[in-house]
Order: structure tokens, then sequence, then C-alpha cells
């Protein structure tokens, strides 16, 4: 492998590592990158996919100590992750790459207007105290929107983070470290079965995904630690930025 190349899925890798265990949308970067390095997309979609995932460790055990007792919701909402991560990947995977091509730049755009309404959703959704003593249906709408957010993680990633700590809004927690640490623990359980559909379908490049892996692992772990001295304003913008570049580029090159 070439220095530049490796070093530029190194670099994406950290940033997106970094960025998940904040926020959520790292797949923003390492996608067009890999895509510019000549990949199909459904092939960089699948090699991002396992190159994050590492990542989303690091950001766990870094926000270790904000997830104590929260076992109930994390079983409740991790199984239907999975069976929500399992369903969108294999939408994926039964997708030809010729359609997936043509949807990408709309959901990189969908990605990036999640980013741009974000601190919206936080401000309105974490107002309420998280209920002592929820409901039956309070447990249901919870899973539901769960369940569709694991369901668009699964087939395609990007920004998927904000929905997760949507729903953590949802729940009604006020703790936004709490409520990222719970988001990247939902993420392992909707990555973990996509990676495997993945892996066996042949859409992955092992090289690049282990070089970026070591990336996305450090940048998780960094991301997470320093979360509460790191302000997320200038990272939000250059993510809105990039999305609506790549966006446009890719538009662009769909109709050339």
């Amino acid at each position: 492998m070439r220095l530049f190349p490796f070093l530029l899925m190194l670099c994406a890798a950290f940033a997106a590592g970094m960025i998940n265990s904040i926020a959520g949308g790292g797949t923003l970067l390492t996608f067009p990158v890999l895509i510019w390095l000549g990949l199909d997309p459904k092939v960089a979609n699948g090699t991002s996919t396992v190159a994050l995932w590492p990542g989303l460790f690091g950001g766990l055990f870094g926000y270790r100590k904000e997830l104590e007792n929260s076992s109930t919701m994390l079983f409740r909402l991790g199984s239907t992750s999975v069976i929500g991560g399992a369903v969108g990947a294999g939408l994926l995977i039964w997708t030809p790459s010729p359609t997936f091509a043509r949807l990408v730049p709309f959901l990189i755009l969908f990605a990036t207007v999640l980013f741009m309404s974000q601190g919206a959703i936080t401000r309105r959704l974490r107002l309420a105290s998280i209920d002592q003593n929820p409901t039956t249906w309070w447990w249901t709408g919870a899973i539901v929107f769960q369940f569709f957010s694991a369901m668009y993680g699964g087939y395609f990633g990007a920004g998927n983070g904000i929905l997760m700590l949507a729903a953590m809004g949802l729940l009604g927690m006020k703790d936004l470290h709490r409520a990222n640490g719970i988001k990247n623990f939902l993420g392992i359980c909707i990555n973990s079965i996509a990676v495997l559909g993945f892996s066996l379908y042949g859409l992955v490049v092992w090289r690049d995904s282990l070089v970026m892996a070591c990336g996305a692992l450090a940048g998780g772990y960094f991301g997470a630690s320093m979360a509460v001295r790191i302000g997320q304003l200038w990272v939000r913008r250059g993510i809105v930025v990039i999305g609506f570049v790549i966006f446009v580029v890719m538009i662009w090159k769909l109709r050339h």
C-alpha cells in the first residue's frame, strides 16, 4: 500500500471514530475517502462499516462510567438494534450497486440535514425527565423508533448516531454523555450484524478496513474521553459543509 492512501485512510478513520463517539456521522468522512480511492459504492460502505466498528468499542469504554444503571435499556434497545440492523444490512446486500450509487448522494444529504438539525432535536427532546416506571406503550414507542433507526444504520449508517440520540431524547435523558454511551452500545449491536453480513457477501476490503480500524479505535476512545472538554460546534459545522460538498459532487458525477 502506498504511503498517501494509507495515511489518508488512517486520518479519516481517526476523525470518524472521534466524531462517532461524540455525536455520530463519521461515515461521512470514511465513505467518500474509500469512493475516491476507487472502491465500488457497496464495497466502500461495507468496508467503512467494518472499519468504524472497533471505534464504537473505544467510545463505549470512554463512557463506561455513564452507563451505570442502564441495563434494562441496553438489553431492550440492544435486542431491537440487532434485529433492525440485520434487516437494513439485508436490504443493502440485495440492492444492486448501480442503484445504491444513485441513492448514495441522497442518503448523504439526509444525514447532513440530520446534522444541521441535531441541536434543535437535542434541545426539544431532552427537556422531559425520564419516567421511573415506563408504561408498555412508552416502551413500544421507543422500541419502534429504535428499530427503524437500526434498520437505517444497517443499510447505510451515516447520521444514524443522531437518530439514536433523538431516541435517547424521547426517553427523557438529560445527560448527553450517558446518551452517547448508550448510543455507542446500540451502534455496536447494529454494526455487529452488519459486519457479519457484509463479510459473508464479500463487501469488505480487509486490508483497507483493518488499517482504518486502528485509527477508528484510537479516535473513538479519544473522542469519548475528551468529550467534556471539546466543543462540538466546529466539528458539526465541518461535517455539514463536507456533507453538502459531497452531495453536490456526487450529483454532478451522476449527471456526467
